[in-house]
């Protein structure tokens, strides 16, 4: 730019009234001659058109030339120095490259749910206004946020919580119990003095009735004043309630008493049964022995979350056809245009997308990765890009032959193995913002911030569609800029961002010296308004 500058400031005045016409000053030629007050503006040669074409078209050359380079260096000088001081805004200092195996400022939070002293014990069994049955919906994840808000919900309504139901009739068609999966005395135990859990309800009741249970479904994300106006007294009424396809049903901005509950309930009540629990930690052993630190990425590129995307893959006519069928399973489903969805980011990558942005956030052909995944579409062939750019590729099928017998005709307990892994692992990469996404990045974030790369699809998809156009280091040199932000740091986590089960900022402390530890919080009348709400939510 400098010696862009030299060269304009050294043109003859004439020249620069062409410059400023190029640049919109519409300046005629007697305007020209007059602005120069020169001896040779006021002779009477002309001077040839041609000339000034010339002279326009070197102008314009020598200028694009010069402010093209800017410009192409322009975003990612931009992304560098704006993302860059958000990402470590918590120590206040720009420390460059990011450590892509751990989060510097993770050590300075940790997980704080305990219950507070002001905090009522709960109500036993005979003084509750009734029994709530819950009927979780959806995949192990869906289900997890279901059983970890029924908790809460069973709180609100000062009632007796019947161990839930879950789902038997979703896609996955996993006809497993809450015993199967979770250590249900854990569960009981572990909640006894926020929430009175039993194993079903009492027969002499049952036999009492006239009618079967009354069943209702409530709203999505439901705030606590709904269940207590609507809810409540149809459980005082009725004495036993059930409360169907309970996923999400409860509101994000709640009571932080019954936010640490959440926590409580989803991050230690919850248990895997010991045969899953005993098996996963096996495959967690056998990925140590190999490699001192290894990533696990939840790669969910089945079918079926394909199809419900309504995004394009590559795969040409079949891949339409066969995502399409698949698609019609969902009756409700709008049609969606496939390259705008991609452009808004609402796409997964594939198997080699993901592969590539690893490797260019700096991790290395050695790096030893763990796939969880359930049936990937297009086999083999899609996951060998993957394979090729991380030869040390492991699932839980790899790992684990005979001893996974038992556990293949169950998604859910399969799902869980590797929940246990990916939990367990280094990094954790994601790749949806699908139910196991939001839950392991929760509980990553509540076990002090392990590393957690969720991709940035909006600003990587153009990337990685010019990947071709650009040499590797320019590739991986913006790939790492647009995905500052997106590595689970501790600044990423805002009060009111996303769902609870994500971002669990209530159940987040900092480390400090001060007896009175600093919590992120919401505001200041956020918490006023807590107070407020605290007795009768907890009555």
């Amino acid at each position: 730019m400098g010696l862009a500058k030299a060269w304009i400031l050294s043109v003859k005045p004439a020249n620069l009234a062409l410059l400023q016409h190029l640049n919109g000053s519409v300046l005629g030629y007697k305007d020209v001659c007059w602005r120069c007050r020169s001896s040779e503006a006021r002779q009477s040669k002309q001077i040839s058109w041609s000339l000034v074409c010339g002279l326009m078209l070197l102008c314009l050359g020598i200028v694009s030339l010069f402010t093209g380079h800017v410009a192409s260096d322009l975003d990612w000088y931009s992304q560098r120095l704006v993302k860059q001081r958000l990402y470590f805004k918590l120590d206040g200092s720009d420390k460059g490259p990011i450590d892509i195996w751990k989060s510097e400022n993770g050590k300075h939070f940790y997980g704080c749910s305990k219950r507070s002293r002001k905090f009522p014990h709960s109500v036993r069994e005979r003084s509750s206004n009734g029994y709530l049955l819950i009927a979780a919906s959806g995949g192990l994840n869906q289900q997890r946020t279901g059983i970890s808000d029924a908790v809460v919900v069973a709180r609100i309504l000062n009632a007796t919580l019947v161990v839930p139901e879950l789902d038997h009739n979703s896609y996955w068609k996993d006809n497993s119990d809450f015993a199967n999966i979770f250590d249900v005395n854990w569960f009981i135990s572990y909640l006894v003095k926020d929430v009175t859990v039993v194993k079903r309800v009492p027969d002499k009741l049952m036999r009492s009735m006239e009618k079967n249970p009354y069943s209702m479904r409530v709203p999505r994300k439901s705030p606590p004043e709904y269940y207590l106006d609507q809810v409540l007294p149809l459980l005082k009424r009725r004495h036993v309630l059930q409360l169907t396809k309970f996923d999400y049903r409860l509101a994000n901005d709640i009571d932080e008493e019954l936010q640490k509950l959440r926590c409580r309930a989803n991050f230690h009540a919850l248990r895997f049964t010991k045969p899953i629990q005993e098996l996963g930690q096996k495959l967690v052993t056998r990925m140590r022995e190999m490699a001192k630190r290894f990533i696990a990425v939840h790669l969910r590129f089945e079918p079926d979350m394909l199809a419900f995307s309504g995004c394009y893959f590559g795969g040409g006519d079949k891949e339409r056809y066969e995502l399409g069928e698949i698609r019609k399973r969902w009756e409700t489903l709008p049609d969606l245009d496939a390259d705008g969805e991609r452009s808004r980011g609402k796409c997964p990558l594939t198997p080699r997308e993901v592969g590539l942005m690893l490797r260019a956030l700096g991790f290395a052909n050695d790096t030893y990765i763990y796939v969880a995944s359930g049936e990937i579409y297009g086999g083999e062939e899609t996951l060998q890009p993957l394979r090729y750019l991380f030869p040390n590729f492991y699932t839980k099928e790899t790992l684990a032959n005979e001893e996974l017998q038992p556990f293949l005709p169950y998604s859910s307990r399969l799902a869980a193995i590797d929940y246990i892994v990916c939990d367990e692992s280094d990094v954790f990469v994601t790749n949806n913002n699908g139910n196991m996404a939001r839950i392991l990045a929760g509980r990553r974030r509540y076990m002090g911030h392990k590393r957690t790369i969720r991709p940035n699809a909006k600003r990587l998809s153009s990337l990685l569609r010019g990947r071709d156009q650009m040499d590797w280091d320019t590739f991986a040199r913006k790939v790492k800029a647009v995905q500052r932000g997106f590595m689970g740091e501790p600044d990423e986590m805002r009060p009111g961002r996303g769902e609870f089960h994500e971002f669990p900022y209530s159940c987040i402390c900092k480390k400090s010296g001060d007896p009175e530890r600093e919590q992120i919080r919401g505001n200041q009348g956020a918490r006023e308004r807590s107070k407020e709400e605290e007795p009768v939510l907890g009555a």
